[in-house]
């Protein structure tokens, strides 16, 4: 399943200031699903799916579009596994696209990897990266990494503190309640330019998470294609409120994204 996606991101991604931000973009993001083709009758090979997700990537940039995004699924029929990988690969054949990740799960993943991995990934793109952070919407693959999906919400708040953590300090002391502590550690290599990665929020249905978007000025995205309109508008519009509240602009300066499906027939 592959969508378009209208976001106001736009490159270089690890300056979030940039005018570009406040203004509607165009993308696909993918969830990499390995389903029948329409076109031929028959599903692709994991291979097949795989190195077709990075010939659309490079059809999207001659194409015009703006980004290009992955999801991240660890279960049968979805493909992208290692989206750092994925990305990468694209960042070597791309030189203008925005690359991002729809989502990364920031509740099963070690956020000291999650520092280190995207980082390193940023700078192979020059800076044209965002992350976006999500729960995930399998509930096997909290057991399968060894977490508690009752414990989803602190999972994410815990695991997204110290990521900002890791890139905004060096000789870090740090303890919680779902990991090793820390202690006198530095995350490698540092962020380009001193500027982390852009990062997003990815909801559908917990006004939590648009919360947190909200307090840090992040990005809030709505995965909305399998919900009413009411709903939709009734997060975007908290996250919004909720942006202005804290201060980091006004409401309708806030950064939404929004996907939807498309057939794209190569």
């Amino acid at each position: 399943m592959d969508h378009s996606a209208p976001t106001p991101s736009a490159a270089p991604a690890h300056d979030a200031g940039l005018p570009g931000r406040h203004r509607m973009h165009f993308g696909v993001f993918t969830v990499g699903d390995i389903t029948t083709d329409p076109a031929t009758g028959r599903p692709p090979s994991e291979h097949e799916r795989i190195k077709n997700t990075v010939e659309m990537a490079v059809a999207a940039e001659q194409a015009g579009l703006d980004f290009f995004a992955t999801g991240e699924h660890h279960n049968p029929p979805f493909a992208p596994s290692s989206p750092t990988t994925l990305l990468g690969n694209i960042a070597a054949r791309t030189s203008r696209l925005l690359l991002s990740t729809a989502t990364t799960l920031i509740t099963t993943n070690d956020p000291v990897r999650l520092a280190e991995d995207y980082v390193y990934l940023q700078h192979l793109a020059d800076g044209r990266l965002d992350l976006m952070m999500g729960r995930g919407n399998t509930g096997p693959v909290y057991p399968w990494f060894g977490k508690d999906i009752r414990k989803g919400i602190q999972l994410a708040v815990e695991n997204d503190d110290l990521l900002r953590t890791l890139w905004s300090q060096t000789n870090v002391d740090w303890e919680g309640e779902f990991r090793t502590p820390l202690t006198d550690f530095t995350s490698t290599p540092r962020p380009l330019d001193g500027v982390a990665p852009f990062v997003w929020h990815g909801s559908i249905r917990s006004p939590q998470i648009a919360e947190r978007a909200a307090y840090y000025g992040d990005g809030f995205f709505h995965s909305n294609i399998f919900w009413p309109s009411d709903h939709v508008k009734k997060m975007t519009d908290l996250y919004r409120q909720r942006f202005e509240h804290y201060g980091h602009g006004r409401a309708e300066e806030a950064y939404v994204g929004l996907g939807g499906q498309v057939f794209m027939a190569g």
